[in-house]
């Protein structure tokens, strides 16, 4: 399971959203993200176009997953004089707190096309699995969870 309890993090990308930002080398905002479950793993999708793979980083410290890329000014020469700068550009992080069901030692990530995709299997521990009850003089009987 995912959980998401970031409130001021969201709270500052609204304000962003609504205010606009000024400046070429602007404060950034929140990449967005879709998370799904498929079967027996957890699917995590970042949009961060023109982030070059090299300057994405990601971790995982006990239970939180951070992504943290960078958006570098594109260098055009000397001689060049920037007319609309509307997307933003520095550091963009991001923490994700998975739940304990989550494998956090076998994470998959590639990234393509701007978006980078996490796959984070469910645990072995948090899979449904068969219990045997015994049932008298029968013998044990096989029943699904």
């Amino acid at each position: 399971m995912l959980m998401r309890t970031d409130p001021f993090r969201d709270l500052d990308r609204l304000t962003q959203q609504f205010f606009g930002t000024s400046g070429t080398w602007s404060r950034p905002s929140a990449m967005p993200m879709d998370a799904y479950r498929s079967g027996d793993e957890f699917v995590v999708a970042f949009d961060l176009p023109g982030v070059s793979p090299d300057a994405i980083e990601l971790g995982v410290e006990r239970n939180v997953l951070t992504v943290k890329a960078e958006r570098r000014p594109v260098s055009s020469g000397g001689d060049v004089e920037m007319q609309v700068a509307e997307r933003p550009l520095g550091v963009f992080s991001r923490q994700l707190f998975l739940g304990d069901t989550l494998d956090t030692e076998r994470i998959a990530a590639s990234y393509e096309a701007g978006v980078l995709t996490l796959r984070i299997p469910v645990a072995e521990q948090a899979k449904p699995r068969r219990i045997e009850i015994a049932q008298g003089d029968r013998g044990p009987k096989q029943i699904d969870a």
